[in-house]
């Protein structure tokens, strides 16, 4: 049967109207369950109190549950396989860390491919690593460290949270530039890390402020100085490591990626409300307290930025010789 022009073209039109309609439907739709964050850090570190704060908002604007499923190890790799195995369609978040970019190349064989698999969807925040030591130790300036270090070669110990992550590669960087030896002591994240800091188990660390803030505040730790080229808004009167090693710098920061092939419409909901968060006073505020700012951008905008970060990071392994545990 032959259909009049106008009815068929009628129809074409409604035909090819149908995959937008659907993925609008499907944007819509989502959540459909709760949602799994996964962190790969223990409870208590930088990227746990921001994937909390975050998730929690994304609970209240999107009905439903954002869990926090904390699983640390292999300085973040099991997180990273976890959401590159689950099904693409924005039900399980990765929350990607400075870590992730640094493990592209200090891992030669790994189950996935960081940046094939893993869709980065929306960037998150950045804070300085603070270089800080246990009140104990007789140092209070980041010179004073370089000369006790000189004198005493290899008898200073510095925490991180894991071979391989960027407190490690901020240390190493500090070795290298101040011509150093110090006693490396890898932890499971910044966690554990602060707890045998806080005990003097180990002498010194550089730690994501966000997580070390209130204890400095406290008096419980020392600072020396934070690891941004510029000094920190949350500690003014600190210096940073760059007024006495010209040209140091080590910035970690934070994004959340998904599976790859998560449908785009997913992609651009979660990107626009996790942005609407990092500009809401409430949140702006509370990072600000940790010592973290917004990082806030399209999905394009973030994905170039870890790309470049992982080409950056990708040298310092390389010319360290780091190699994992």
């Amino acid at each position: 049967m032959k259909l009049p022009r106008r009815q068929f073209l009628h129809l074409a039109a409604g035909a090819a109207a149908l995959p937008a309609v659907s993925r609008i439907a499907r944007a819509q739709a989502y959540p459909s369950r709760p949602v799994r964050w996964i962190v790969g850090f223990p409870p208590g570190g930088t990227s746990d109190i921001v994937a909390r704060l975050i998730g929690q908002w994304l609970s209240e604007r999107l009905g439903q549950p954002f869990v926090i499923e904390n699983r640390a190890g292999a300085a973040t790799n099991l997180a990273t396989e976890a959401v590159v195995r689950a099904p693409a369609d924005g039900h399980t978040l990765l929350y990607v860390t400075t870590s992730n970019m640094i493990n592209a190349t200090l891992y030669d064989k790994l189950n996935f491919n960081f940046i094939r698999d893993i869709t980065i969807i929306s960037g998150l925040a950045r804070s300085p690593l603070v270089l800080e030591v246990h009140p104990s130790v007789p140092i209070k300036t980041t010179p004073e460290l370089i000369t006790y270090a000189k004198a005493n070669p290899g008898k200073i110990s510095m925490a991180s949270f894991g071979t391989g992550t960027i407190s490690h590669l901020a240390s190493e960087l500090f070795k290298m530039m101040a011509n150093v030896d110090m006693l490396h002591v890898p932890y499971r994240g910044s966690g554990p890390l602060l707890n045998d800091l806080l005990g003097g188990q180990v002498q010194g660390a550089f730690d994501n402020l966000p997580a070390s803030i209130e204890h400095i505040r406290a008096g419980k730790l020392r600072p020396l100085a934070v690891t941004t080229a510029t000094r920190s808004e949350a500690l003014p009167h600190l210096p940073t490591v760059a007024e006495f090693l010209p040209g140091y710098e080590a910035i970690p920061w934070s994004s959340v990626g998904v599976p790859k092939n998560t449908p785009l419409e997913i992609i651009g909901k979660l990107n626009q409300e996790i942005n609407a968060a990092l500009v809401d006073p409430r949140i702006k505020a509370r990072l600000s307290d940790l010592g973290a700012t917004p990082i806030i951008g399209s999905p394009a905008d973030i994905s170039k930025r870890v790309g470049d970060e992982t080409e950056k990071w990708g040298k310092v392994v390389r010319a360290a010789n780091i190699k994992p545990d």
